[in-house]
């Protein structure tokens, strides 16, 4: 009988170290990565720790060291596939995509029916993904202001896997969504937007693009109804119209000169920092109808608190380090945060 009643209780305490264990897989908070600040080590560590699967949709890979560890996973087994622009991005490509092809990647060239496929995404033996706003092209890792969100949530991964499985083979698919996914061009213009409508204190913004027309009517009426929105951005002066809409409308826009020493090529938003209802986007989709209604494109929208925190820190110090467009030009004083 005491036997049988250890036996138990051996047993129910190994289901619950497994059940802890497996309930802390399943919840472990995302992790913002931080560009150029941390680096491509940790994008890097996470592609090596693959063991079985890799899945990467890339738009742009001109990475010598990125390219030689895909190669090296392959040769030890782990199943390696690649998706590779080819709309826009063939010629840059084409190196990466031989190498691989001769190497034991499974590579392809992404479906022509998007205009581009711009997502920047990995996934990591079926259970992490690398959602980015970052291409793996080495010469401007140094300059380039960009984020990436590792995402644990089964969903998310789930979803992701997915749609690489049917762009893969160049199949319509309508992708999952998961438990916060942003797809163009499916259910990107809704996301975004519901992001910039919902707000009621602050929006933060970076974005590389401002020529979406519906976008900037969000953040003009945002202003209106008394949101603090702040934009940095490298100036682009193909943006000027829409720039002035928003400075007009008490939108505060900070710009880096073209050849600065930081380019802002990042695609984020936090929005309510500080608040319980604050949230923050972040993806590879610049504001632009292109990227938002023809592309491929992959983002995320997280309620984590360390990574808005984290966001929100680094947009603040962008904006600081611009110049104020428009009638506050000159200044780089914020009026929150």
């Amino acid at each position: 009988m005491k036997r049988i009643i250890l036996k138990a209780l051996l047993g129910a305490c190994a289901l619950t170290v497994y059940a802890n264990v497996a309930g802390a897989a399943a919840t472990a908070a995302p992790t913002l990565i931080t560009e150029p600040d941390q680096g491509l080590a940790p994008v890097y560590t996470l592609m090596q720790s693959a063991t079985s699967t890799l899945d990467m949709t890339m738009y742009e890979l001109v990475d010598t060291q990125a390219e030689d560890i895909l190669v090296q996973l392959a040769a030890k087994g782990v199943a390696v596939r690649v998706i590779l622009d080819q709309n826009l991005e063939s010629r840059n490509n084409q190196s990466a995509y031989d190498y691989l092809s001769q190497n034991g990647v499974n590579v392809v060239w992404a479906n022509p029916a998007y205009s581009a496929t711009h997502e920047k995404a990995i996934v990591v033996d079926g259970q992490t993904a690398a959602v980015m706003t970052l291409n793996l092209t080495s010469r401007y890792y140094a300059t380039s202001r960009d984020f990436a969100v590792i995402d644990h949530d089964a969903n998310d991964v789930a979803a992701i896997e997915t749609t690489f499985n049917a762009d893969f083979a160049n199949d319509a698919v309508t992708p999952p969504t998961g438990d916060d996914l942003v797809w163009s061009p499916t259910n990107s213009t809704a996301a975004l937007l519901s992001v910039i409508h919902s707000a009621t204190s602050t929006l933060q913004i970076e974005n590389e693009e401002m020529g979406n027309s519906m976008i900037v009517t969000a953040l003009v009426n945002a202003a209106h109804r008394g949101v603090q929105v702040q934009v940095t951005m490298t100036y682009n002066s193909k943006y000027v119209s829409n720039y002035d809409k928003l400075s007009a409308a008490g939108v505060l826009i900070a710009t880096y000169d073209p050849n600065a020493s930081l380019y802002i090529h990042a695609k984020a938003i936090v929005a309510d920092y500080g608040t319980s209802s604050a949230e923050a986007f972040v993806g590879s989709e610049n504001f632009s109808v292109a990227s938002l209604t023809r592309n491929r494109e992959l983002g995320l929208v997280t309620q984590d608190p360390s990574v808005i925190a984290s966001l929100a820190s680094v947009l603040q110090s962008d904006f600081r380090g611009g110049t104020l467009y428009g009638s506050g030009a000159g200044s780089t004083q914020s009026p929150f945060l």
